[in-house]
């Protein structure tokens, strides 16, 4: 179509315009300066103490932005997420902001804001979803579309343009403090689920940043910013195939840089990765941004540049758009560069050609509010929120076991009920390491968690309005205090059941037991909460366990003993009252594990994606490194029942795609959802296989009685793999499909044979498997 020019109006806004025209426009009015102002930013800081972001004491300009924003700039960073402020508040002083940006550069060009919102907006009252582990532990991708469009409809409100999530880090250590953050171990789950997000928050019209590209989960002895070692078939094969998805399937418009080294190049000085790998072969067109100070880091912490100005260059000629989150590598040391004949100036504009087409997309040269005129009056914790997150925190509470049915309570009977442990009456528990509670305000007492949210325990007291509940903390959750271990033992001894919440507070570098920085030398749970649990069980009161943690802990010494187990991986504002439901019988739990729980905390934790000989112990090893639960566990209070699982064909071409039906059938008295999982196997392979692999997964509503079948439609490419060349290939030979509850034997089993060439795959691979459910008469 034919564009018609508007007289008088500068081409870059003019809307009758293609997008390409815009910016080339733009892009030709622009000095050099100019242009590189575009891939800078600015964070407007408070003189608070403390970092909120790894090591910002040494790089961050205290008090006002200066000349910072006079000279233009590519993005404004976290108006909202840095210290607590209203809606109102927050709006006017990115309005203000926006003001001097626009007043400051010749052509008045707006900046990007961008925000955090991996557990939600993070900002003063804005809700606190579930952590993404939790989100995994939904096998959920509709649910999780739907709350991320909840969270892009909320930044997008009060004027913000990009969120800086969804983190694609498949889970590789337990040890690792951002698991919390992660979806879990297994590629397709955490793709599914990645792009659903991505997809959410992209349909409100917020810029997805997918984090944290890549290897960045792999890092040796699970230490955050450590360098990786892993070999090229396993970032193929384990790490890439999330970021694939959520860019082909998802549309995510920007990509963070990850911190660490792989094999001794940091990502961020890695033309191979960025340009090649992430612009060729996976066709990203979208902005790279660097993680928060990666640049200078190329420096200071990885040695491969002299200086803060010699990692600008690095950081450009290696493919890093724009530079988060603040301007210390580019800005003037890249004009010099450029000046220098050390960076062209071409390399430049197709940096800047990126970010001027997202300011152009997001509509930021139309002329328009830059912030919604009713951003002062928007609510960030409303109905939609609260609901969204109550049903995101329900569905992700996994019952681990339950072998005498001693739950659900009965909430109508006068239980003598002990709540026992630091996270039973701790809301900071609840949350995650991103959540503005525990990433802000702990540095801000006087405004307490900023937004209602009910601890367990009064969650609980109103879940059981007839029982008798009395509270012992016992110890904290992390320190070696033990000093009221012994009173709760004495709650818990005078009770019909006790109830013990141990696990987690997140926090930020080591000021939490789980999250940024808060890795752990092993998998007992932190602090003296082994000690307490002992105590309890000691007594012979029947126990419930239930962790509420980031990461999965060791519950093998206790996996005999107590009378039933639940996990909560950081369940939110509304997890007190998810996870009360749970224990009543009012939620009926539906949650399954997107990590393995351990059996041991020493033994080298590893995922469920081991061939053969890394699934062994005996005649091989003394260590056993079968967990106490498997990826995918979860029990509900109805049986379900696998009744069979048929292919439409026992061959097909490697191109080719094959569908199997899985029938389920609630035998039980309640309604149920299940999660059936479809896992493959290829037996003989070029290389070293996982006995099984996850390929497919669907959750089934069932009432009592009632048979379903899930009709997966799985592409051949769905066994392909890294082969011995290091092409990914699809070959002839045997594969074993597996339907069941878990990765832990599948009940049901299938094998099928691809016939015909070996197939070498490129980038426009299948990545789905699609599901149907059909109800079976």
């Amino acid at each position: 179509m034919t564009s018609v020019n508007v007289p008088g109006l500068a081409p870059w806004r003019d809307t009758t315009r293609t997008t390409d025209e815009r910016v080339e426009a733009l892009l030709a009015e622009l000095t050099l300066e100019e242009k590189v102002a575009q891939l800078g930013s600015v964070w407007v800081q408070t003189d608070e103490p403390g970092d909120n972001a790894p090591l910002q004491h040494l790089f961050m300009e205290s008090g006002g932005a200066g000349d910072r924003l006079e000279r233009g700039v590519g993005h404004l960073t976290r108006v909202f997420g840095t210290a607590p402020v209203t809606p109102a508040e927050g709006a006017a002083r990115l309005r203000a902001l926006q003001e001097r940006v626009m007043a400051g550069n010749r052509l008045g060009i707006p900046a990007i804001a961008h925000e955090e919102c991996l557990t939600g907006f993070a900002t003063y009252g804005a809700t606190a979803y579930p952590t993404p582990l939790a989100w995994a532990a939904t096998f959920d991708p509709g649910l999780v579309e739907r709350m991320a469009g909840a969270i892009g409809a909320d930044l997008r409100a009060v004027g913000v343009h990009q969120g800086l999530a969804p983190v694609l880090d498949v889970v590789r250590d337990y040890r690792w403090g951002r698991v919390e953050e992660s979806l879990g171990e297994d590629p397709y789950l955490v793709g599914q689920l990645g792009a659903a997000y991505v997809r959410g928050l992209e349909s409100a019209g917020i810029v997805a940043t997918l984090k944290h590209f890549a290897g960045y989960a792999s890092s040796r002895a699970a230490r955050n910013h450590a360098p990786v070692s892993i070999g090229p078939r396993e970032l193929a094969d384990v790490v890439l195939p999330p970021f694939e998805t959520a860019l082909h399937e998802g549309g995510a418009r920007s990509v963070m840089n990850s911190y660490t080294d792989l094999d001794g190049v940091p990502v961020g000085a890695s033309a191979d990765l960025l340009r090649r790998l992430l612009r060729e072969e996976l066709g990203f067109d979208g902005t790279v941004v660097s993680d928060y100070w990666a640049i200078p880091f190329l420096a200071s912490m990885h040695g491969v540049a002299e200086d803060d100005a010699a990692a600008g260059a690095v950081a450009m000629l290696a493919g890093i758009d724009v530079e988060l989150p603040e301007t210390v590598g580019y800005g003037e040391h890249l004009v010099a560069h450029v000046r220098a004949g050390r960076v062209a100036e071409s390399v430049v504009d197709q940096s800047v050609r990126r970010v001027l087409r997202q300011k152009v997309e997001l509509g930021l040269l139309d002329g328009g509010p830059l912030v919604p005129g009713g951003a002062d009056g928007v609510d960030l914790d409303g109905p939609r929120n609260r609901d969204l997150a109550m049903t995101v925190a329900e569905r992700s509470v996994v019952l681990l076991d339950n072998p005498g049915g001693l739950l659900p309570l009965d909430p109508g009977t006068n239980l003598r009920i002990a709540v026992v442990g630091p996270c039973a009456d701790d809301p900071r528990c609840l949350l995650g390491c991103y959540s503005f509670p525990n990433h802000v305000l702990d540095r801000y007492p006087e405004h307490g968690m900023g937004l209602p949210i009910a601890s367990i325990r009064e969650a609980l007291a109103a879940e059981f309005p007839h029982a008798d509940v009395r509270h012992a903390p016992g110890v904290d959750v992390s320190g070696d205090d033990t000093s009221g271990i012994a009173s709760a033992a004495a709650v818990a001894a005078e009770a019909d059941v006790a109830l013990v919440f141990v696990g987690d507070r997140a926090g930020l570098f080591g000021g939490g037991t789980s999250g940024e920085g808060c890795d752990a030398a092993d998998l007992r749970l932190p602090g003296r909460q082994p000690d307490l649990v002992e105590a309890v069980l000691a007594t012979g009161t029947p126990t419930v366990l239930v962790v509420v943690s980031g990461r999965p802990y060791a519950l093998g010494a206790y996996q005999a003993r107590v009378a039933a187990a639940v996990q909560a991986f950081l369940p939110g504002v509304e997890g007190g009252a998810a996870v009360a439901g749970v224990l009543s019988g009012r939620v009926n739990p539906s949650g399954r594990l997107p990590v393995q729980i351990p059996a041991s905390p020493s033994i080298n934790p590893s995922t469920y994606l081991q061939p053969p000989l890394g699934r062994r112990a005996d005649g091989i090893t003394a260590l056993d490194p079968t967990p106490a639960y498997a990826f995918g566990h979860g029990l509900s209070y109805s049986a379900i029942e696998y009744l069979d699982i048929v292919t439409d064909r026992a061959e097909l071409r490697t191109d080719g795609a094959v569908e199997v039906r899985v029938t389920v059938r609630n035998t039980g008295a309640r309604p149920a959802e299940e999660v059936v999982q479809l896992y493959a196997g290829d037996p003989v392979a070029q290389v070293a296989r996982p006995a099984l692999q996850l390929v497919g997964f669907a959750r089934v509503a069932l009432v009592p009685g009632e048979r379903r079948a899930v009709v997966f439609e799985v592409p051949a490419d769905a066994f392909s793999y890294t082969g011995i060349d290091l092409r990914r290939v699809v070959e002839p030979g045997a594969i074993v499909l597996s339907a069941g509850p878990s990765a832990a034997e599948p009940p049901l089993r299938a094998v099928i044979r691809l016939q015909g060439e070996t197939l070498v795959l490129g980038s426009a691979r299948r990545l789905t498997t699609r599901t149907r459910i059909e109800v079976v008469n």
